[in-house]
């Protein structure tokens, strides 16, 4: 392995660790609104991935672009779907169809 190999798994294991450290920090009741907040960070992240990417001259450059393209990919997919889910919350519920007090009055009952 070459130095900077070296040092690019180990920026990329130390903000694993990090990043799960400030994440489990967090409330859960600020963890949705920070996650539709974070989107535009993790489309970042996405370019990052593809910028390692272009760089990689090995099959360990290759493997580990791969990698953070994917979690870059989810983390965008997964912040995106917590948002709709957060904003389907806050939606009016449809107001039910009126009653009508006609309709079930001859029901039930016989006529001979």
């Amino acid at each position: 392995m070459t130095s900077n190999l070296l040092a690019d798994i180990s920026i990329f294991v130390l903000s694993l660790l990090v990043g799960f450290e400030v994440i489990s920090k967090v409330p859960s009741t600020l963890h949705t609104p920070l996650m539709s907040a974070a989107n535009s960070i993790h489309g970042i992240v996405f370019v990052g991935a593809m910028l390692t990417a272009a760089q990689a001259h090995d099959t360990v450059g290759y493997v580990l672009a791969f990698i953070a393209a994917t979690f870059a990919a989810m983390n965008v997919v997964g912040g995106y779907r917590v948002t709709g889910r957060m904003l389907k919350m806050f939606r009016r519920a449809p107001a039910p169809p009126p009653r009508d007090s006609t309709a079930g009055a001859g029901e039930g009952t016989t006529s001979p």
